[in-house]
């Protein structure tokens, strides 16, 4: 693996979004509405609330860690979209540049990306609403390390699914949060879920993230046991995402469907 390549793959995408600002938009704009309106009704809740406790850091901080999950897969998938889109495929793989470049190159954009938003969710909910993630030090790191992971894995196998069924199927993706966050205890313990939902759960390595960080919330120590597992699972979703890309890749070359993509319309 050549950093050049993987380089190369990666200023593609500045290059796209220094000549069109509005691919910077959604860097900044939906993170921002999410954390306004989420912020607000917090603060809501807490002003009808007769129970005494603070949803800043439960409802607020959950959004956060979530969005900032999604914005990692969206890194990943949206650069490979711009290759969809303009049909470049053949362009990318008539070069010398190899499957482990090109996906380490969609990382790297997922990033620089994501990095971005965090910091404007961070400075947001900190400047308006007085959260600060800080407060936690290092037990936080675990947590987004293994969002970051999961989010790298969904979007690597997100690339591979529209790789095999065509353009049109990027409408699978954008639905793939909204669809995990239930089973994810995103805003509520796992242990309110339905006894085949909670199954589910186990099998998500965000379901662990997001009851560790209430168990740090509420002053609880962070249980290493959960982690380890939640590093072993979220891994093991990581290796079989680039096993799926790379097979869909191979399948893709040897049937001619690659070609097809510089013909194929991308709806």
């Amino acid at each position: 693996m050549k950093s050049s390549r993987v380089l190369a793959i990666f200023l593609r995408q500045l290059y796209l979004m220094r000549g069109s600002p509005s691919r910077l938009m959604p860097l900044f704009l939906w993170v921002a509405i999410d954390m306004v309106m989420w912020g607000y009704l917090s603060r809501y809740l807490n002003s009808v609330s007769a129970s005494g406790m603070n949803f800043v850091p439960s409802l607020l901080g959950a959004v956060l860690l979530w969005d900032f999950f999604a914005r990692v897969m969206q890194g990943v998938t949206i650069a490979f979209f711009e290759d969809v889109w303009s049909r470049n495929f053949l362009n990318l793989f008539a070069s010398p540049l190899s499957i482990p470049e090109y996906c380490a190159g969609l990382v790297l954009n997922s990033i620089a990306t994501s990095t971005v938003g965090l910091l404007v969710m961070l400075l947001l909910s900190s400047l308006i609403f007085g959260l600060s993630f800080f407060a936690y030090g290092v037990a936080l790191l675990p947590f987004l390390l293994i969002l970051f992971i999961f989010g790298i894995a969904l979007g690597i196998f997100a690339c591979g699914l529209v790789l095999r069924l065509g353009p049109s199927a990027e409408w699978f993706v954008w639905p793939i949060p909204g669809m995990l966050s239930p089973f994810a205890g995103v805003f509520y313990p796992i242990a309110t879920l339905p006894v085949w939902m909670q199954w589910v759960a186990l099998a998500l390595p965000p379901s662990y993230v997001f009851e560790g960080m209430r168990g740090v919330v509420a002053g609880h120590p962070v249980d290493p046991g959960s982690l380890v597992l939640a590093f072993v699972l979220v891994l093991g979703y990581l290796l079989t995402a680039c096993a799926f890309f790379a097979g869909i890749y191979r399948s893709a070359v040897r049937t001619g469907r690659l070609a097809r993509y510089s013909a194929e319309s991308s709806g």
